[in-house]
């Protein structure tokens, strides 16, 4: 009856059909079309498969889904009219162009991975699901493409890739289908283009390597400034050292000499003390005038000469006078300090000198 219709209707009809038949059987194909080739009959006892889903209509109506399992339909009035696959499916987008945010043409495809989420949707929503799909896919490419540069369209595919699936998820929610992932294939850049970025990588690689040589000169320069620096402080601590050890090495010979001195100061005090030692000191006084006056003359041809050089007796005289008189405070100072006592009356200091002298002489 139906193609009695057709033949009636005329030819532009029947043409209209094929067309839709042609785009029924593309939308039926296999896998890795949405819907499964060819409809199943309807016997009164239908197996549905398991991820499928079969919308039934009853005298051209829509009736209800068949889930997967034993279903029982009434032959004649019921008919399957759509097959929907639920398993997720990949779909290619074609080759396209696409003009940057910087005005740079660039040829980019990608993969789409669709699934049905209503199935009643997916049917009297779109006519064509799977291409108004790909044509949505292609309008929000090239729309976030304008968006972006060309070296953000390179560093953010991840971002893009997110951005084209929420606007393919707004406009498909109506059409039963949800958008899972967008990834982006290939991009294919103009060969001028392509040669200026080869050119840009090596300026770059060329500025890095000046950069890390020139940052290894000036590390080079602070190790050698810092060695030569270290080497100055420790040369410098190395003399406060050495300064510190000569101070206290000289220290200790002065503290040294000094004990020695006053030990030996001691020695000829008492020395002096005891019988005979007057004696004993103008002989060591004359030893010494006679051995200064031996070396006079040596150093230099200038002198001054008192008027009895010769005469060592007066000389040693006078330098016993000058130790008696800085003798003699101490001693009065002493007997000042001591107590009284019974002691013999010494001479006079006067007599002592005299016969010195005497015995000297």
């Amino acid at each position: 009856m139906l193609a009695r219709a057709g033949r009636r209707a005329g030819p532009g009809l029947v043409l209209l059909q094929r067309s839709q038949q042609l785009k029924r059987s593309a939308w039926l194909a296999p896998a890795p079309c949405r819907l499964n080739s060819g409809l199943p009959m309807n016997i009164g006892v239908l197996f549905v498969p398991q991820q499928e889903a079969w919308v039934v209509e009853r005298m051209g109506k829509f009736h209800r889904i068949l889930e997967p399992g034993l279903n029982f339909l009434i032959p004649l009035l019921d008919r399957i009219r759509y097959v929907q696959s639920l398993k997720e499916i990949v779909i290619n987008v074609p080759e396209q162009s696409a003009v940057t945010l910087d005005n740079v043409t660039l040829q980019i495809d990608g993969v789409l991975y669709l699934r049905v989420m209503d199935p009643y949707k997916a049917s009297y929503g779109v006519e064509d699901p799977e291409y108004a799909v790909t044509q949505l896919a292609q309008t929000t490419m090239r729309s976030e493409l304008g968006k972006l540069s060309l070296d953000r369209v390179f560093r953010e595919r991840e971002s893009l890739n997110a951005n084209i699936v929420d606007a393919i998820n707004q406009a498909s929610d109506c059409w039963g289908i949800r958008c899972l992932r967008y990834e982006i294939k290939d991009i294919h850049v103009p060969p001028r283009v392509k040669e200026s970025m080869q050119m840009q990588v090596e300026a770059e690689r060329r500025k890095r390597a000046t950069v890390l040589e020139s940052e290894g000169t000036r590390e080079s320069a602070i190790n050698v400034a810092e060695g030569q620096k270290q080497a100055q402080i420790l040369a410098s601590e190395a003399e406060k050292a050495e300064q510190i050890n000569k101070a206290a090495g000289e220290a200790n010979a002065m503290l040294v000499k000094a004990r020695a001195k006053a030990e030996a100061i001691q020695l000829l005090a008492a020395a002096l003390a005891q019988q005979h030692g007057s004696a004993a000191a103008s002989l060591s006084v004359a030893e010494q005038y006679v051995s200064a006056f031996s070396k006079l003359a040596k150093d230099s041809n200038t002198l001054l000469l008192p008027a009895n050089t010769g005469d060592v007796t007066n000389m040693v005289a006078q330098a016993l006078g000058i130790y008696t008189a800085l003798s003699k405070p101490q001693a009065v100072k002493a007997q000042e300090e001591m107590p009284p006592a019974c002691e013999d009356p010494q001479p006079p200091a006067t007599e002592v000198l005299k016969a010195e002298q005497a015995g000297s002489s």
